[in-house]
């Protein structure tokens, strides 16, 4: 079994994965992509944001989620 250290690892070398759902339009009232609740800036800057602030912006997708509701 791998130790937390290594599973860590295993994570930071894996490429980070764009959270678009092909639903591209943005909301005036939010200012958020329908799809995949991103920012214009957020999306436009995806390609060059390092790894580490693309998870961070996929954990900032997963609140957007949650504070959305079902």
């Amino acid at each position: 079994m791998a130790t937390p250290e290594a599973a860590a690892r295993a994570i930071e070398a894996t490429p980070v994965p764009s959270p678009c759902v092909n639903v591209c339009r943005m909301n005036a009232a939010s200012g958020l992509c329908e799809g995949c609740l991103r920012t214009l800036d957020e999306v436009a800057a995806w390609s060059q944001l390092p790894d580490d602030a693309k998870r961070a912006v996929w954990a900032e997708l997963a609140a957007r989620r949650a504070a959305a509701g079902p």
